[in-house]
């Protein structure tokens, strides 16, 4: 089937029309005349990808890994940085639009390093192959570097086949001081250890949720702020826009008194706010980010913090007015309603909300619109290179 794509859906894949039908194309730019092999045909759309590029889109460029046409993990290596960029900003307009939230984001802040950036991946281990699942498939792309991740990262996949692992799935993390940390979850017994140490220097290795070497933790340093992140706790990928984040929350709760931080995770975000404020407090689910975030703030000399563990949906008789602001930085799952009913109910004048996932944050600004004005909101490129991006959202009691 040969098709013209006209634009990107809001999931970075080419779109265009065919016999009444939608149809989605994986790594396909607009512009671009493609001959595609269907996926998955439904009643109203078709899912493909290229077989064939018969006419190339004008922003279409070779993308520096080769594996970028096998793996799930990249969308825009094939376009410019900018293309991108404007991508997020247009998606997310489209969507506050759709819902009918008087809006329009028009700034994004750029990473630092569009490339090389993150500091954790997850890869898979099949018959002793590593690398990443192909998009919407358990077909393994075998790689040996990825064009995302911290440098040290990649120094270490080359070596992880040492330890003889045949199936399984091997989280790596590194910090600011090029220490590694390893979670390993296999059924197969790990060998060479200490020749891994010798090459690099191995913080921990925890193996099926059991430390076999080392510390289950790192400590890594945001700007000025050090954090120890359990190898189960939640932190973010990008550092340098993880540092952005924390110059907005600084200033979006200089003049607040109190503040909630929900799904706080390590308390990155209450710990960066917590200057001049007379209290904050976070609530956090997984138990060892909160055993986490209860020693950051003493790492960083933070006296006005508490941190307890708990699922916000049960703990909504502690969400009062008595919180002048309340942090928001859920999974992509969102916010829980009952949550957003409180909030409403007791009408908490400020709420700062960091979203990963555009839809489920514009549906929850649906919910909180009627009561609440967006009083600025902006992009971060923290997943740079791919469709995903971090919102910012400031919203005021009318």
């Amino acid at each position: 089937m040969e098709i013209e794509i006209e634009k990107f859906d809001n999931l970075g894949r080419g779109l265009g029309h065919k016999n009444n039908k939608v149809i989605f194309v994986e790594k396909a730019l607009p512009g671009d005349i493609v001959e595609i092999d269907i996926i998955k045909e439904k009643k109203d759309y078709i899912e493909g990808k290229i077989k064939k590029l018969i006419t190339s889109s004008k922003i279409r460029k070779e993308p520096i890994c080769p594996y970028f046409f096998q793996c799930g993990g990249c969308t825009f290596l094939n376009t410019s940085l900018s293309e991108s960029l404007d991508y997020k900003i247009r998606n997310i307009n489209e969507l506050l639009q759709k819902e009918g939230i008087n809006y329009e984001v028009s700034q994004i802040i750029k990473s630092k390093k569009p490339l090389n950036y993150r500091n954790k991946i997850t890869l898979k281990i099949v018959n002793k192959k590593i690398g990443y699942f192909a998009s919407d498939s358990h077909d393994l792309v075998e790689i040996d570097y990825c064009y995302l991740c911290h440098e040290t990262i990649n120094d270490i996949i080359k070596d992880i086949p040492f330890l003889g692992i045949k199936n399984g799935l091997i989280t790596i993390r590194v910090n600011y001081k090029d220490e590694i940390l390893l979670h390993i979850e296999s059924k197969d017994k790990l060998n060479n250890i200490d020749k891994l140490n010798e090459l690099y220097k191995i913080a921990g290795i925890i193996y099926n949720d059991e430390v076999i070497f080392g510390s289950p933790f790192l400590i890594d340093k945001i700007g000025d702020y050090l954090f120890k992140i359990s190898y189960d706790a939640f932190f973010q990928v990008n550092p340098f826009i993880c540092e952005e984040i924390g110059n907005y929350i600084k200033e979006y709760t200089k003049n607040s008194h109190k503040i909630m931080d929900l799904y706080a995770g390590v308390g990155m975000l209450g710990i960066m706010a917590s200057n001049n404020l007379k209290e904050v407090v976070g609530i956090e689910i997984v138990e060892n980010a909160v055993k986490d975030a209860l020693i950051n703030k003493n790492f960083n000399h933070v006296e006005n913090a508490k941190f307890f563990v708990a699922d916000t949906k049960n703990i909504l008789d502690k969400i009062t007015n008595n919180y002048d602001t309340i942090i928001l930085d859920p999974p992509r799952s969102g916010v829980n309603k009952a949550v957003i009913d409180k909030i409403k109910k007791e009408k908490i004048k400020n709420i700062i909300y960091i979203s990963c996932h555009p839809q489920t944050l514009v549906r929850d600004l649906k919910l909180l619109y009627e009561q609440y004005e967006i009083n600025n909101m902006l992009l971060f490129d923290m997943f740079a290179q791919t469709s995903h991006v971090e919102s910012f959202c400031v919203l005021n009691l009318r």
